[in-house]
């Protein structure tokens, strides 16, 4: 699995994203203690918004930025959105109402789900050979399980030192890291393939999905995976803080339990 580091160019981009997912993971624990330090017990609710605002965002962006992966320059374009989420992260700090937590959470996963597909785009073009594509996918869900373990350690760690404010430098620092790894190295023009409308290309994806039987029923399984991640996402720092009266470290390792419990159901 490890063969495909050698390719420099996909080296860069893997660590970019390792170091961005960290970044993520550190603002994910900040964002649910910012939560339960604007509104205490009702954090749950803020965060429930704030993770429906997050999914509008992937739902109406993704598609449309998948659709323009293809024409615009990878490059620039994935620089520049990571610029885009350091710029919202370094805001966060200094949020003092909900709403405008909800405002930042879309801009900032708005850029999110822009950069996701144009980062998946570019990787078959920098890897064409699919034994090493496979590779690619392989560690990329390994990194996506790995970061749900070692961001919320890492966090907890950094709370014995640091205020939950401070989590939000490690966010943007991780987002600048992953934009200068881009900027690092030259990325393949994409592979010519048919041409199709705007429009057409948005909703390709959803439409191949929905036709294929299999493809359904992983839909339905991962919604139910969803449901269960979303209740730990909202109700952690809750059921930590208020329920148990413990602090905010503890938040970070109850997130952290719950990643690991994931990682060892993939294996089991």
């Amino acid at each position: 699995m490890l063969r495909v580091l050698a390719n420099r160019t996909y080296r860069h981009l893997f660590l970019a994203q390792v170091i961005a997912l960290i970044g993520t993971g550190l603002a994910t624990v900040a964002l649910g203690l910012l939560a339960y330090d604007l509104a205490g017990a009702d954090a749950g609710a803020v965060l429930g918004t704030a993770l429906a605002i997050k999914m509008i965002a992937y739902v109406g962006v993704a598609p449309v930025a998948a659709a323009f992966a293809e024409r615009l320059p990878r490059r620039t374009m994935l620089v520049g959105l990571d610029l885009v989420r350091a710029a919202v992260a370094v805001l966060l700090p200094f949020v003092t109402e909900v709403w405008q937590v909800y405002v930042l959470i879309f801009a900032l996963q708005s850029a999110s789900a822009a950069f996701t597909p144009t980062f998946q785009a570019t990787i078959p073009d920098v890897l064409p050979d699919e034994k090493d594509y496979t590779q690619a996918l392989s560690l990329s869900r390994l990194a996506y399980d790995l970061e749900s373990v070692v961001s919320p350690i890492l966090a907890a760690a950094l709370l014995t030192v640091i205020g939950f404010h401070s989590l939000f430098a490690g966010t943007v620092v991780g987002f600048l890291a992953s934009a200068a790894l881009v900027v690092s190295v030259l990325l393949p023009s994409p592979i010519p393939t048919e041409r199709r409308g705007i429009c057409d290309r948005t909703t390709r994806g959803l439409r191949i999905y929905l036709a294929t039987p299999r493809l359904r029923g992983l839909l339905a399984l991962n919604f139910a995976v969803a449901a269960a991640s979303a209740m730990v996402i909202v109700n952690t720092v809750v059921l930590v803080q208020a329920q148990f009266g413990l602090g905010q470290s503890a938040t970070a390792l109850a997130l952290a339990a719950f990643g690991g419990g994931s990682m060892i159901a993939a294996l089991l």
